[in-house]
């Protein structure tokens, strides 16, 4: 073999050695790049031929129209007691937070004086008596005149006023209750001087007790003096606890700055358990249907001016067409398109077709 040929066959060996090294790092990174231009795909599992469902087995309730709103309880009648005239408070009568009655004397300033000037007062009256009725005595036997007759009954007449006057003025001393009802924590002591400005008291009447609350403008008309609500509050022991009570007055006008129309209710509250200050929340009853048919408000499709539920039916879910009346917050009467034992579908149906194969996972009867 000559010395050219053998540097050829040298040469091709050492392509075809470096080939079988390389190749196989060449294949690898031909792979990677293929791999990474294709797109991926999700693998996914079989799809769910059944969807899974809640229902409701439909029967005849009462459905109620409801308004709901928030408000308090305030005192029948509440007062600042104070008195009429200024003095020194000389006693106190009441303990605080007692019962009171109407007319019960509950503290007192000084009156002294004044019980001195009624005295002088009173002393005048033999005297004065006596002057008229000697003055008339002569006067019938034309022994004086018409006027000095007159002068000495006047002159009496002005001594009783002013004894009158003296009284009102000792009564202006007392501080009485002006109905019955809770005293609450005095705010002055005996010795201290008090004006008609000086508040010595809280007064309230808590039975009955009112319930105020406002109602949006549109329900103005739904409203009225004798209507019957419900109240709810928290108990001590953290169960809210139902009240009724009945409408006995309408604020006569809407108020501008929230649209709202203030009600006022009375509660007997005869156990007087229910104190001034409290919230509540209120219900209305509009109106009241009793044996309808409702179904949940979530288990309606509107689809071109239409009301549709769907209808369980072996196994299968089918539309319904409905008509509806009253509806509540989480409920809607149905007039026509469906009946008592109908079982509704109330989940998923959004995901329902005609004849879908469906299975009730929860049953609500």
């Amino acid at each position: 073999m000559t010395k050219p040929a053998k540097w050829v066959l040298s040469g091709v060996i050492l392509l075809f050695i470096i080939g079988i090294i390389v190749y196989p790092q060449i294949k690898q990174k031909m792979n990677t790049n293929t791999d990474n231009q294709l797109p991926s795909r999700p693998i996914s599992g079989q799809q769910q031929s059944v969807l899974i469902i809640n229902a409701i087995i439909l029967k005849q309730q009462a459905l109620s129209d409801q308004i709901r709103s928030t408000g308090s309880t305030i005192p029948d009648e509440e007062v600042d007691l104070s008195f009429e005239s200024s003095g020194k408070i000389v006693d106190i009568y009441f303990n605080e937070g007692t019962y009171v009655k109407k007319g019960d004397l509950l503290a007192k300033i000084n009156d002294k004086p004044l019980q001195a000037q009624l005295q002088k007062l009173e002393a005048q009256i033999p005297l004065a008596k006596e002057r008229v009725f000697r003055q008339g005595t002569l006067l019938q036997k034309d022994a004086v005149s018409q006027e000095a007759y007159e002068q000495v009954t006047t002159e009496y007449d002005i001594l009783m006023a002013d004894i009158e006057l003296v009284k009102a003025n000792i009564l202006q001393t007392e501080l009485r209750a002006p109905f019955d009802g809770i005293i609450g924590l005095r705010l002055v002591s005996e010795g201290a001087y008090a004006t008609p400005s000086t508040i010595i008291a809280n007064l309230t009447k808590i039975s009955p007790l009112k319930i105020e609350f406002s109602i949006p403008e549109r329900y103005a008309a739904d409203v009225s003096n004798g209507t019957n609500i419900s109240f709810y509050m928290e108990g001590a022991s953290g169960i809210t606890n139902k009240y009724n009570a009945r409408v006995y007055a309408v604020e006569g006008k809407i108020e501008l700055e929230t649209r709202s129309l203030k009600v006022r209710a009375l509660y007997p509250n005869t156990d007087q358990a229910i104190l001034p200050g409290r919230y509540l929340s209120v219900e209305v009853t509009k109106r009241e249907i009793n044996n309808a048919i409702a179904v949940p408000s979530e288990a309606i499709i509107p689809e071109m001016g239409k009301n549709i539920v769907y209808v369980y039916k072996n196994g299968e879910a089918w539309p319904a067409e409905i008509i509806a009346g009253l509806r509540t917050e989480s409920e809607v009467q149905v007039l026509d398109g469906l009946q008592a034992g109908d079982t509704v579908i109330t989940t998923g149906v959004m995901q329902l077709r005609t004849g879908m194969k469906v299975e009730i996972d929860n049953l609500k009867e």
